[in-house]
């Protein structure tokens, strides 16, 4: 089965890794990364980056776009590829107590299987994804994805500002490597310092409400675009996972864990 390639696919991006092997000490290790805009004019940056590493024909595909699915699919379909399989809920090593599994995200369910590899068997974890929107998703202590609560990301936010309004500019938020100042002493630094501290601000919230009634603190795994930013501030119990949603792609793609 491996290598592979885990293949997760956004709303703004096209995120592909190369697994050698299903496990490395806790999560499958990557070991070759290409990242291309979901709306790229062309997607040859892909077959250069294949160039580059050993082929593979196994493509296993997590995604919450169908156009860019559609158009990367057809893509792969004309160069010949051994196999692709588009990963759904039912393929996933994941109890999902809720009436239409079929109906969550798979990236978020993804994070799941992921994070059950990561966690201590004991206690429950809260999986925070700040993407371009963010999530943050209960699994209980028996490894039972519980649902959670979805909200804008922070670069839907100041697209939000910018289209709704008529004179906030369009700023750029989708990289975030360090928090803003709070205290914004322009137009432009001001929105930045609303739109990333209360992003933050409701991921704490909601951390905290989702966890109010469990027996004791959860782990907090947390993974996305513009956790960088945020992972240093939501507590020691806190561990940023920058491929979360692929790893739980190789460790589906190996049979779960």
């Amino acid at each position: 089965m491996f290598p592979i390639i885990a293949v997760d696919i956004g709303n703004n991006r096209i995120k592909l890794v190369r697994f050698e092997s299903p496990a490395g000490d806790r999560l499958p290790v990557p070991a070759h990364t290409l990242q291309v805009a979901g709306n790229a004019e062309s997607l040859d940056p892909i077959a250069a980056w294949l160039a580059d590493a050993p082929q593979c024909g196994s493509w296993w595909i997590g995604s919450v776009n169908r156009p860019a699915t559609t158009r990367l699919v057809n893509w792969l379909r004309q160069r010949g590829p051994s196999g692709i399989t588009l990963l759904a809920a039912g393929n996933l090593a994941l109890r999902v107590e809720l009436a239409r599994p079929d109906m969550v995200g798979v990236d978020r369910l993804l994070d799941a299987v992921a994070a059950n590899a990561l966690r201590d068997p004991q206690r429950p974890a809260v999986i925070v994804d700040v993407g371009s929107a963010i999530t943050v998703d209960l699994l209980s202590a028996d490894g039972v994805f519980r649902g959670g609560a979805i909200a804008p990301g922070i670069a839907m936010s100041a697209r939000a500002l910018h289209e709704f309004t008529d004179l906030l500019p369009q700023i750029e938020m989708l990289d975030l490597e360090s928090p803003p100042p709070a205290l914004g002493t322009s137009t432009a630094d001001a929105m930045r310092s609303g739109l990333f501290w209360g992003a933050v601000g409701t991921i704490r919230e909601l951390i905290a409400r989702i966890s109010h009634h469990l027996a004791g603190p959860p782990q907090v795994y947390l993974t996305g675009g513009a956790s960088p930013a945020v992972a240093s501030l939501l507590g020691a119990e806190t561990q940023h996972v920058p491929h979360l949603t692929l790893a739980g792609i190789a460790l589906t793609a190996g049979g779960g864990r």
